[in-house]
């Protein structure tokens, strides 16, 4: 197989179509459920389409994260609510903690939210995220916690209000009791930290289970790793390109 072009740095002020968002957040589903990462037709990834008001891309509701393709999201208002004639249903409860994120928080133009059982797990713990690896460090000081409220109501607008002042200006959250939630500028960089937020959780079970004491590193150590992995204003893109090469490869109907 002959090698792909070198990958190109996306401009990190292009704004997307609406046709490149469903194309992006269609791979985004399919990945999910390549890498065990669903909860059957429950959970969701969505992502801003940019244009005057209030307007989303989500999953339609019933469709397993692999049979989703870029035609088959649902544009949908800030209330959960259909935009776009569909045969589909949604579902508006759903939507409601990526809603508030979308409105409240900076930086949240794409959301995702799992129920995985590494996520679920470290989730119900005390300690939270630990640094126990180099991976787990790029998280260090960049994972909020909201506390569990039971099921997310769209009448309860005081925890939408506390899920974005727990959020901050955070990439990540660990939703007490429930999982794991990301956003970011873009798809490719929500999807970068959903993943490693993921593998750090697993990471973290698998230590646990071995049941030898656990070794931290020095608080300044992790935060002398964490920066030096940096940020960027297009992170995760590189990892994206390769993720989205293969799934042209092997599921190219994700594109439709």
């Amino acid at each position: 197989m002959p090698l792909p072009p070198p990958p190109v740095r996306p401009d990190p002020n292009h704004v997307p179509t609406e046709a490149e968002l469903r194309r992006d957040l269609a791979a985004a589903y399919r990945l999910f459920a390549l890498f065990g990462m669903t909860d059957l037709v429950y959970t969701h990834l969505s992502v801003r389409v940019p244009g005057e008001g209030h307007r989303f891309l989500v999953n339609p509701y019933g469709l397993l994260f692999e049979e989703i393709t870029a035609s088959s999201l649902v544009l949908v208002d800030a209330a959960g609510e259909p935009a776009q004639e569909t045969s589909w249903p949604v579902n508006p409860a759903g939507f409601v903690i990526h809603s508030a994120l979308h409105l409240g928080a900076p930086n949240a133009h794409c959301v995702m939210h799992t129920h995985t059982l590494a996520g679920m797990a470290v989730a119900a713990q005390q300690g939270g995220l630990l640094p126990l690896n180099q991976i787990s460090t790029e998280f260090h000081g960049r994972v909020a916690i909201h506390e569990y409220e039971g099921i997310a109501a769209d009448d309860n607008l005081g925890e939408r209000e506390r899920l974005v002042r727990d959020m901050g200006d955070k990439p990540c959250m660990i939703l007490r009791h429930h999982g794991l939630l990301t956003v970011g500028r873009s798809v490719a960089e929500a999807f970068y930290w959903m993943y490693y937020l993921e593998q750090s959780c697993r990471i973290q079970l698998a230590a646990q289970a071995s049941g030898v004491p656990l070794s931290i590193p020095p608080e300044h150590v992790v935060r002398r790793a964490r920066d030096q992995m940096g940020g960027s204003p297009v992170k995760g893109w590189l990892p994206w390109q390769a993720l989205r090469r293969k799934l042209d490869r092997e599921q190219p109907d994700y594109a439709n």
